[in-house]
C-alpha cells in the first residue's frame, strides 16, 4: 500500500491490491451478489468504471480533532473500529489542500489554548474539522465543529484560513451532544457564505456543511450519466426520483424529462433541492418531503400521478418492502436503480423481478478507490 498509514487506520481496506484487482474484486463482488441473493444466472452486465487517477478524489473530509498522550493536539482518523485518532493529516484519498488547513487550524489552537474534545468526560471544545472542495469550482469551505456556541479568538483563524485560494465559507457548526454524531443542528457562519457550489455535467448545486453530497464528484457524473442513458428519456415522460437527497439525480434527469417528482425524507435537504432547482432555472422538477412509501402513494391516489420511469438511490439499507410495493403499484415501463450495497441491490432485484420486472443491463462504478465499496446501476 502507498499510504504509511494503511494498517493502522482501516479506512483503505483493500489499497493492498493493484488497481486493476481492485476493480476485479469489485466487479466479482457484484456479481456474486446477484447471483447468491438476487439469484441470477445471466447476468448482463456491462464492464466496470474505474478510475484513471484512482487517489485524491474525495472533495469532502472529517478530521476528529483530539490529544495525543503527550498533551499534544492531533489530528487524522480513527483506527478502524475505533476511536483512538490515528494523526494523519495527508490522507492519499483526500486533496492536498487538507494539510494545509489542518495545520493552520492546530497551530492556531495551539497558540490560543484551545481544548480540544475528550469523549470520555465530555469536555474539551473543538471536535471536528470538516473541509469540502468544489471540484469544478475550486471553492473550499472548512466548518468547525465545536462542542459550545463560540470559539475564542476566531477572527484570528479567519484571517489566517482566508489567504488559502479559493476560501469561500468559513463556520462553526455547535454539537453540545454526549453523541457519535458529528454534526449538530445550529451553524454559524464566521466568514463568507454558508454554502459552496460545485457542477455535475451543467448543473450547478449549493453545498452546505450538513448537505449530503456525493464524495467523488468524477465518478458522480459518470453514475449520474448512465442512470440518465438508462432512463431513456424522450422529453415526454414523467420521472420519479426517490430518496433524492438535495436534487442531485433530480435535476440532471429534469433537462430531458416532462417532469421530475423528488421525494426525500430529510427536510433540509428538499430546501436544498428547491433552491438548487431554483439556482438552475429549472422549473419542471417538484419536490416533496416524506417517506417515498407514503408520499407515492398519497400522490397516485389523490391526483392521480403516475410514472414512466422511476429512478431510486436508497441508502446501504435498500428499499423498504413498501416503497417497493408502491413502485409495483405505480408500473412504471422503466425502474433505474442506483445502488451503493450490491447485497441489498440483490435482494430488493429478487423481489422486483418475481412480480414482472425484467434485469435488462447494469454496471458497477467505482466510486470509492481503494476502499471496499462500489456503486451499481441497473435497468429493470
Amino acid at each position: 500500500p502507498n499510504c504509511p498509514y494503511y494498517r493502522q487506520c482501516g479506512g483503505c481496506q483493500i489499497q493492498a491490491l493493484s488497481y486493476e484487482k481492485q476493480l476485479e474484486f469489485k466487479e466479482n463482488k457484484v456479481r456474486n451478489n446477484l447471483e447468491r441473493i438476487g439469484g441470477f444466472t445471466k447476468i448482463p452486465m456491462e464492464p466496470i468504471v474505474g478510475m484513471d487517477e484512482p487517489y485524491h478524489y474525495r472533495n469532502k473530509a472529517q478530521f476528529p480533532v483530539g490529544t495525543d498522550k503527550e498533551g499534544h493536539i492531533v489530528t487524522g482518523f480513527y483506527a478502524g473500529r475505533t476511536h483512538t485518532i490515528i494523526p494523519n493529516r495527508d490522507c492519499a484519498l483526500g486533496l492536498p489542500v487538507n494539510r494545509e488547513i489542518l495545520d493552520i487550524v492546530i497551530d492556531f489552537m495551539e497558540k490560543y489554548h484551545i481544548s480540544a474534545y475528550d469523549e470520555k468526560t465530555g469536555k474539551g471544545l473543538v471536535r471536528h474539522v470538516l473541509i469540502r472542495c468544489g471540484f469544478s469550482s475550486q471553492e473550499k469551505m472548512v466548518c468547525l465543529i465545536i462542542n459550545g456556541k463560540s470559539l475564542p479568538h476566531g477572527e484570528k483563524l479567519v484571517e489566517a484560513l482566508r489567504k488559502i485560494d479559493g476560501m469561500t465559507s468559513i463556520s462553526l457548526n455547535c454539537n453540545t451532544g454526549r453523541t457519535n454524531v458529528i454534526l449538530g443542528h445550529r451553524t454559524i457562519v464566521l466568514w463568507g457564505q454558508e454554502y459552496i457550489t460545485d457542477q455535475i455535467g451543467d448543473i450547478s448545486y449549493e453545498i452546505s456543511p450538513v448537505s449530503f453530497y456525493q464524495v467523488n464528484p468524477v465518478q458522480t457524473e459518470n453514475i449520474y450519466s448512465q442512470a440518465l442513458s438508462y432512463a431513456g428519456l424522450t422529453g415526454n415522460e414523467t420521472v420519479w426520483d426517490l430518496y433524492c437527497g438535495i436534487g442531485t439525480i433530480s435535476l440532471f434527469l429534469a433537462r430531458q424529462a416532462k417532469q421530475v417528482y423528488g421525494v426525500e425524507i430529510v427536510p433540509q435537504a428538499i430546501n436544498d433541492a428547491r433552491q438548487n432547482a431554483v439556482r438552475n432555472g429549472i422549473d419542471n422538477a417538484k419536490f416533496y418531503v416524506g417517506k417515498a412509501e407514503e408520499v407515492l402513494p398519497h400522490l397516485y391516489e389523490t391526483e392521480g400521478i403516475f410514472a414512466d420511469v422511476i429512478v431510486v438511490d436508497p441508502p446501504r439499507k435498500g428499499c423498504d418492502e413498501e416503497c417497493l410495493n408502491t413502485i409495483l403499484k405505480m408500473h412504471p415501463k422503466r425502474l433505474v436503480y442506483v445502488s451503493c450495497d450490491s447485497a441489498t441491490l440483490a435482494r430488493d432485484l429478487k423481489y422486483l423481478c418475481s412480480q414482472g420486472y425484467e434485469l435488462k443491463c447494469g454496471r458497477a462504478f467505482d466510486n470509492f478507490p481503494m476502499g471496499g465499496h462500489v456503486e451499481t446501476v441497473v435497468l429493470l
